[in-house]
């Protein structure tokens, strides 16, 4: 017995069988400790986080400062009020809390302005010290051959709604134009850079939240990562369709697509209101707004004659003005869901006032685009409405009611979860100042970055081509 002995002591410890469930055994605790770790850095699961992680690099036009902050300079000096509003709140008829001049003065806080302030946060985000910059997806580096995309800092929004506001009825003409005066200004400066003319402008990036922003040179901007807020600017709606929803016809000079351009979230001009403090709400279906609308509102006029009188909806008409904002407040609380039809453009800060409020959205469009899918699934805290459905005599309202209360908490706890990603203000009133890492300004950045592949593709394509080589026109549609 003493020889087996011996030999079962000294056989070698690294034969086959004994090596291979070491491993075995050294790939289950690996994925065992990353699937752990995944589950701790990542608690929401209602956020995709498939993004790259490593930033974008971005470099900034060098436009002059009266394309941008130099407009909000002329913004808070001037003396007129917006006379498409009975009551400004940048410019009352007292003046009496008039921002001081500085060198990044304050957004305006008059509605119609402040809903489309991205390019103010955005650009507030870059012009802040690196130090102070840990948080940002976007890395600004300062010479054109290393960047990714080239911003363009002009305040388009600011710039055609100043126009807008004078009441002089300018804004379609080209004479006596201030902003068509500084759109061509813009474009005159971007298109002779060396930048510009390696891309034909491909990787330059434009904040065009107005849906009527550099309207006079979109046909010159075409190609480039155009920031908007939803494409209905951008398309002429058939209003005398028997329905309200028929395709819509592409006007000639421009061109938008999901695949090339990015959706961002409007401002919200509502504050948010954290879950726990949530309290009973009385209501089904909230909507405050203007009933006539100018352009693709017919569907919104049939809504409000269907829902007016029924019980538990609250349709009322209004205006965003200091006492409509508290209404607003009040009755977005009250409710569970609210009601989104379309308007003049599919989309309104209507919608995310109401995910601030932890209003349930009730989105009544058949072709709505909407902010960051494909990292956020709007289904999981909003109810999507066919618009043939909603135009049913008591559809709408008999579809609601079937909501069990836990099913309105699960919707309310979800929409909880992305508040932050529509959050535009860092909470400095010059907009200088760490971002929200989770907020909107980083997720409009993660979106861009996913469209710089496509970007350089097209660019190596477009230089190989013979000049004068005519292509013919694709579809750039999905």
């Amino acid at each position: 017995m003493v020889p087996k002995i011996a030999s079962m002591a000294t056989r070698p410890l690294c034969s086959l069988p004994y090596l291979f469930l070491s491993f075995s055994l050294l790939f289950v605790v690996s994925l065992l400790f990353f699937f752990s770790n995944s589950l701790i850095s990542n608690p929401n699961p209602r956020i995709s986080h498939n993004t790259l992680q490593n930033g974008i690099n971005v470099f900034v036009a060098e436009l002059p400062r009266s394309l941008n902050y130099g407009l909000l300079d002329k913004y808070w000096s001037s003396s007129s009020p917006d006379s498409r509003i009975p009551s400004d709140p940048d410019h009352p008829t007292r003046k009496t809390h008039l921002p001081k001049p500085g060198k990044y003065p304050p957004y305006p806080e008059n509605p119609l302005i402040k809903q489309y302030s991205a390019e103010y946060w955005i650009m507030g985000d870059l012009e802040t010290s690196p130090e102070k910059r840990i948080g940002s997806f976007a890395k600004r580096v300062f010479s054109e051959s290393d960047a990714d995309v080239v911003f363009v800092p002009f305040f388009a929004t600011l710039s055609a709604e100043m126009e807008l506001g004078n009441g002089k009825g300018s804004f379609r003409k080209k004479n006596g134009n201030e902003d068509y005066q500084r759109q061509r200004q813009v474009l005159d400066f971007v298109k002779n850079t060396e930048a510009w003319k390696r891309s034909n402008g491909r990787d330059h990036v434009f904040v065009l939240t107005d849906p009527v922003a550099m309207w006079h040179v979109r046909e010159e901007i075409a190609l480039s990562i155009l920031l908007v807020v939803d494409f209905g600017g951008w398309f002429r709606q058939d209003s005398k369709s028997s329905n309200g929803t028929s395709l819509p016809e592409r006007i000639e000079h421009t061109q938008v697509s999901v695949i090339k351009d990015v959706i961002v979230p409007y401002t919200h001009l509502l504050p948010s209101l954290d879950l726990s403090q949530n309290q009973r709400r009385h209501s089904l279906l909230y909507f405050k707004g203007a009933k006539h609308r100018h352009r693709g509102g017919l569907i919104r006029e049939k809504l409000w004659d269907l829902l007016v009188d029924e019980q538990g909806i609250v349709m009322e008409e209004g205006f965003p003005n200091a006492t409509g904002r508290e209404q607003s407040i009040i009755g977005m609380r009250n409710s569970e869901f609210c009601l989104h039809p379309a308007g003049d453009t599919p989309t309104s800060c209507r919608l995310f006032d109401a995910i601030q409020s932890l209003c349930i959205p009730v989105i009544v469009s058949d072709t709505i685009e909407l902010p960051f899918e494909g990292i956020i699934d709007y289904s999981e805290f909003s109810v999507f409405v066919p618009v043939s459905d909603a135009l049913t005599p008591k559809w709408l309202a008999n579809h609601l009611r079937r909501f069990s209360e836990r099913e309105k908490e699960t919707f309310r706890g979800r929409m909880a979860k992305v508040q932050t990603v529509f959050v535009y203000d860092n909470g400095q009133g010059n907009g200088i100042g760490p971002i929200e890492p989770n907020g909107a300004v980083n997720h409009i950045w993660k979106k861009v970055q996913q469209k710089v592949p496509m970007v350089k593709e097209a660019v190596i394509r477009e230089r190989r081509k013979p000049a004068g080589a005519s292509v013919p026109l694709r579809c750039q549609c999905i």
